[in-house]
């Protein structure tokens, strides 16, 4: 059933975006974990393209806001305006399926942290009273990590709260071409039509519920996060909280390949995009060209894959 969709909605995707198969696949597995995805990457390679596509094709409702320095909570969350006599809420553009924040990077940190409760708790609170969001609520922030001027680096626990990071790159020479020869004319994307909607993506999120990861994987998760702890390279291991991302993403993975179990190549598959940015490696040996996705790399080396037959 899982697998179907998914082949029906990249399928779609696909009209528009040119050779990012394993983005959209970890896109929709996030989207299927019911978490939040950072896209890192420099500009033009098709980050807002790819937040679009997706969320026309789920059927979603879609918004996009360009975070600057200026602006404020409110802008995203709403506010209350005097009317008639009477204090009448005026809905941000948070209320919303799958929110765009586009370079994130950009606002000011009491800005971006306006979207903390609404991305753990899928609420918004303004002047006391809590207001729900519409499930399924997907956000998709987007940061250049190139240029750093006039920005404000996201803060661990902001960053914590994205279930995956992920960095679209440039397309193969093929692909590019491909991409020009589409974009001569109309873009794509004005004439994508849904091929979902939002009951059946909250249909698919709790069928999720239904597969089956042994505990011999359950224990190599929690020994993969583990291994970036104690790693002498690192100053800030990955939390808890990124075990059970790590879980969810793996169990997504699987899901959209049309298992209904989990494998140890699925938790690999995942590991990077969601425990890379949920480490802090030592000043000392970061000048020395030492990065989290090494740190990654060395514990899905360190740590025993289960051996006995799974599923």
């Amino acid at each position: 059933m899982i697998e179907a969709w998914y082949a029906r909605v990249a399928q779609n995707v696909e009209r528009v975006m040119v050779g990012q198969e394993e983005a959209l696949r970890l896109m929709l597995a996030g989207v299927l974990a019911g978490g939040h995805v950072l896209l890192e990457d420099v500009p033009g390679t098709g980050k807002t393209t790819l937040a679009r596509a997706l969320a026309v094709s789920l059927g979603l409702g879609f918004k996009r806001v360009q975070f600057t320095p200026d602006l404020l909570p409110s802008d995203l969350t709403g506010v209350n305006v005097w009317q008639d006599g009477a204090f009448r809420f005026v809905p941000g553009p948070v209320f919303t399926q799958v929110l765009l924040a586009d370079e994130i990077n950009r606002a000011t940190p009491k800005t971006q942290s306006a979207l903390l409760e609404a991305m753990a708790e899928g609420q918004v609170t303004v002047d006391g009273e809590t207001r729900p969001l519409e499930a399924p609520f997907f956000v998709v922030a987007t940061q250049n990590p190139i240029e750093m001027d006039g920005t404000f680096p996201l803060p661990e626990a902001q960053l914590d709260r994205f279930l995956l990071r992920l960095r679209l790159g440039y397309p193969a020479a093929e692909e590019e071409v491909r991409m020009l020869e589409r974009l001569r004319a109309r873009h794509p994307i004005e004439a994508l039509e849904p091929v979902s909607d939002a009951a059946e993506v909250r249909s698919m999120q709790q069928a999720l519920a239904g597969l089956r990861m042994e505990p011999e994987l359950v224990r190599y998760v929690v020994d993969l996060v583990r291994a970036t702890r104690s790693d002498p390279d690192v100053a800030l291991g990955a939390s808890p909280r990124a075990a059970l991302a790590l879980q969810r993403t793996a169990m997504a993975l699987a899901a959209l390949a049309g298992r209904d179990y989990v494998l140890p190549d699925d938790v690999k598959r995942a590991a990077g995009p969601v425990l890379e940015h949920r480490i802090i490696v030592r000043p000392e040996v970061r000048i020395e060209g030492v990065t989290a996705a090494e740190v990654v790399t060395r514990a899905l080396a360190a740590v025993a894959v289960p051996t006995e037959e799974l599923g």
